[in-house]
């Protein structure tokens, strides 16, 4: 039986941005590359591939533009890229960008430390960007960091949050990516705002971005799906954060987020593979492993079937994990 979870959500994986960004190395363009069709090979329907941060302040995204430029059409269709200026979004879209997610903070302390300027003044900007997104046929989608909490103010109203969805300068925004930035929320609180959002501003695809801070990253994440969320983001073995957030750790977990909600395309075979692309990534890295689902796999709980080297359902033996080469 697969078990899945109802209602459905897709994944966004989100390493290859979110995730590498408080790394201390930088991951060359072509292993950036690899690692996108990797797992778009495996079946994850959507990733998030890097940045336009100024690479002096985040190192770890220099070369998302050759990133871009190096993936197809049809790979890029299901890509999407962080921008937070107009000059941004007409970079991106030079080198190819379809999917562009205009970041900026609930908060204005945290949109002062991380993209430098308030959040009016980033709102100011908006009909700007998605102009030119328009003129190019790309998609774009309104990201609101810090919807819960701020590590400068503290607690966000959620009516802060719902008065910049329903901006008319947003207007144009096919999606909406509310963020608990610092892994702060509790489930109840994330089903709340993801529902109000779903009721109280213009429709929109909602998407919902979790951290695994304080423990409830897949939790949340399972409240904002059941609250209306249809896309959720994860990082291959919970790594990422914020380096503009004083407290923020990794994201929610690709694999642990995977494992609870199993979509039609993630089976046995495929947590495998995962694992042993995870583990690569991450020894290259230097970083921990933070997925759980991870941990369980590599039991010696071998009658079960999530399990590598376990029992798949006709009794056969799971591939062992593969590393990213």
């Amino acid at each position: 039986m697969s078990h899945s979870f109802t209602p459905a959500a897709r994944l966004r994986d989100v390493t290859l941005r979110d995730g590498l960004q408080l790394t201390g190395k930088v991951l060359p363009a072509d292993r950036k590359v690899a690692l996108a069709r990797r797992l778009l090979a495996l079946g994850v329907p959507a990733l998030e591939i890097g940045s336009l941060a100024r690479p002096d302040k985040v190192p770890p995204m220099a070369n998302t533009l050759e990133v871009v430029r190096a993936l197809t059409a049809e790979e890029l269709a299901a890509c999407w890229l962080w921008v937070a200026t107009p000059k941004h979004v007409e970079l991106a879209l030079e080198a190819g960008a379809r999917n562009l997610q205009y970041c900026f903070s609930a908060s204005d302390a945290h949109n002062l430390a991380n993209i430098g300027r308030t959040t009016e003044a980033s709102l100011e900007a908006m009909p700007r960007s998605l102009a030119l997104a328009r003129e190019a046929g790309a998609s774009v989608e309104l990201c609101i960091a810090t919807s819960f909490t701020c590590p400068f103010e503290g607690p966000v109203p959620p009516e802060r949050v719902l008065g910049i969805a329903n901006d008319p300068r947003t207007e144009g925004a096919q999606g909406i990516v509310i963020c608990d930035t610092l892994g702060q929320a509790v489930p109840a609180q994330v089903a709340d705002l993801v529902a109000r959002v779903g009721k109280e501003t213009p429709e929109r695809e909602i998407v919902y971005h979790g951290h695994d801070t304080w423990g409830l990253g897949v939790a949340n994440t399972l409240a904002a799906i059941q609250a209306g969320a249809t896309m959720v983001d994860g990082a291959l073995g919970g790594l990422g954060g914020c380096p503009f957030a004083p407290g923020a750790s990794g994201n929610t977990s690709s694999e642990d987020i995977l494992f609870a909600t199993r979509p039609e395309w993630f089976t046995p075979a495929t947590l495998a593979e995962l694992v042993g692309i995870s583990e690569s990534l991450l020894v290259d890295l230097g970083e921990p492993n933070r997925s759980r689902a991870s941990q369980g796999a590599r039991s010696r709980a071998l009658a079960f079937e999530w399990v590598i080297g376990g029992q798949t359902h006709d009794g056969e033996a799971s591939p062992s994990a593969s590393p990213l080469t």
